[in-house]
């Protein structure tokens, strides 16, 4: 018997390979994926804003990495002990001023050089709604008083206005970008959970009308909500996803974007990930020599096959 409803997702058309570099962006959710592909040795960058919610800021801060548009100390405030950006998560956020926009400016520079190379670009939208301030566009409120903002709920013609533009200046910077749409499984539930429900309803139906043949939709959204479907793959907050939950998503996109030889080839990198995570009884034994020395073995061959993988922390462990 099945406890649980599944469906059948479209393998994608177009593969992705280790060779391949690519950028993901958006919700927490979008750096619990990176972060696979980032731990599975993928060359992958994860959230150059830090953690980004709403369509609008994920544009504006893309627009950024196309330009190279530099953050401004103009553009910095001071709160709560430290320098910030309206634009960035708070995990830039800085007591000293030069350090706070030394640390924002490389990543728009990373991110510039990535998106230009990228062949993947993936777009996770956590929530339809917006925040302003004195009418200008705010990703993150660093805590400061609700009063100072104007929240607004996005219509679908709004974000597919933005992303209609907006995809074309990333088709002109880099012809050969593909876009993954995902919408995060995270209920926003201090916006409500009615509230929570429209504003994935008008992102979910946002994407599906920018669907071309360079743009594409993963449904991380629909794999949590309607398969897995059970508080007991959430974390503590009953909000988020766990572990297990994030795996089981992982493994569905991994299913469906891996052509057979990167799957191949991610197998066997989990195995020297499993084996460094290997407690031996005796460090000295000659068992466990010959069993570093069969996975530094092994390291090396991939090595050589691409030797584009970066396996050194690997490569050092084992010898």
């Amino acid at each position: 018997m099945d406890f649980h409803l599944q469906f059948p997702i479209t393998p994608s058309v177009e593969k992705m390979n280790y060779s391949q570099s690519s950028l993901f962006i958006g919700s927490c959710f979008a750096e619990n994926i990176g972060d696979t592909m980032q731990q599975f040795k993928f060359k992958t960058i994860v959230n150059p804003h830090g953690i980004l919610y709403n369509p609008l800021s994920i544009a504006v801060a893309l627009r950024r990495y196309m330009k190279s548009d530099f953050v401004t100390e103009s553009e910095l405030f001071f709160a709560n002990d430290c320098w910030n950006s309206w634009e960035h998560h708070s995990r830039f956020s800085n007591p000293d001023q030069q350090n706070c926009l030394l640390e924002i400016n490389k990543n728009i520079s990373d991110a510039h050089v990535s998106l230009k190379n990228a062949e993947w670009l993936f777009i996770t939208f956590g929530s339809a709604f917006v925040y302003r301030k004195n009418n200008k566009l705010v990703s993150n409120c660093h805590k400061q008083p609700q009063k100072e903002f104007l929240k607004q709920l996005l219509n679908p013609s709004e974000i597919i206005d933005a992303y209609t533009s907006l995809m074309m200046e990333l088709k002109k910077f880099n012809p050969k970008l593909k876009i993954v749409f995902t919408i995060s499984p995270v209920r926003y539930v201090r916006d409500g959970v009615v509230e929570n429900n429209l504003s994935k309803a008008r992102l979910i139906d946002a994407v599906h009308q920018l669907k071309n043949d360079a743009a594409f939709y993963f449904p991380a959204y629909e794999l949590v909500i309607d398969d897995l479907r059970d508080y007991r793959f959430y974390k503590e907050d009953m909000v988020h996803p766990n572990e297990q939950a994030v795996k089981y998503v992982f493994d569905k996109f991994r299913n469906s974007f891996f052509d057979e030889s990167t799957d191949s080839l991610f197998e066997r990198i989990n195995e020297i990930l499993l084996a460094k995570k290997h407690k031996p009884f005796n460090a000295d034994s000659t068992s466990h020599k010959k069993f570093k020395n069969n996975f530094l073995q092994r390291i090396q061959s991939i090595q050589t096959q691409h030797p584009f993988l970066d396996l050194r922390a690997e490569q050092t462990y084992f010898s």
